[in-house]
């Protein structure tokens, strides 16, 4: 079917940001889950909502909301497939075995503040980019354009002449994966067992958009920035 679904992970046993799924999140009683679930549902160019999770908690507050968005459907994941030993792609073979549309956007609770209007955008780029062919697949990404130092090569790794020193603008920009967006087609995760293609289109964000919770630092500066955004 023609379309695009949504898969959503969460688990049970976050060890870096303890229960960060569901904990209150500023005012926000179900906490991230409940602002990326909010998000997704303004879209207008999303299909479906997978909600894949072996948290239970996760699944009692999807179960609450998918009762009133049929868009959304809620899946309990395989314990196999959700533990921090997990390999990736276990988990990718998996996703359009539970996805009932042709495309795939891969998103995270863990980046707040891409929005709707953000999801519906990367979606439109997405068709746009596999259409004229040069393209097969999208991802979001931060650019780095500063001095990056490798330690093995005592020297920076995106120097693009012999100025020692560049201005950073002349600097090679390399592109960090912030995680909150990837796109690709079920042909893709059945034939690379990937969520990207071989010819990605990398979309750069930037400022809040590519903020990714990873930390429990990370957790107190994103409700900082959502009380200042929603103040």
């Amino acid at each position: 079917m023609e379309g695009v679904s949504v898969f959503l992970p969460t688990r049970k046993g976050s060890e870096r940001v303890v229960n960060k799924n569901t904990r209150k999140f500023c005012d926000v009683e179900n906490g991230l889950l409940e602002i990326k679930l909010n998000q997704l549902l303004k879209t207008e160019l999303i299909h479906e909502i997978v909600l894949s999770s072996n948290d239970d908690a996760s699944l009692e507050y999807g179960a609450k909301l998918a009762n009133k968005e049929s868009r959304l459907k809620i899946i309990e994941r395989p314990e196999n497939l959700a533990l921090s030993s997990t390999n990736l792609i276990d988990l990718v073979k998996y996703v359009p075995l539970i996805c009932n549309m042709s495309h795939i956007l891969w998103t995270h609770v863990t980046s707040p503040f891409v929005q709707a209007e953000d999801y519906d955008k990367a979606i439109k780029t997405y068709f746009e980019a596999i259409t004229n062919e040069e393209h097969d697949s999208l991802m979001s990404v931060k650019t780095l354009q500063n001095f990056l130092w490798s330690k093995e090569k005592n020297d920076l790794i995106n120097r693009l002449t012999d100025i020692k020193w560049p201005r950073t603008q002349d600097l090679m920009p390399l592109y960090e994966i912030d995680s909150a967006f990837f796109i690709a087609s079920k042909n893709i995760y059945f034939n690379n067992q990937d969520r990207i293609g071989n010819k990605p289109y990398l979309m750069e964000q930037s400022g809040y958009n590519s903020f990714d919770v990873d930390w429990e630092d990370d957790f107190e500066l994103a409700e900082l920035i959502y009380k200042h955004l929603n103040g």
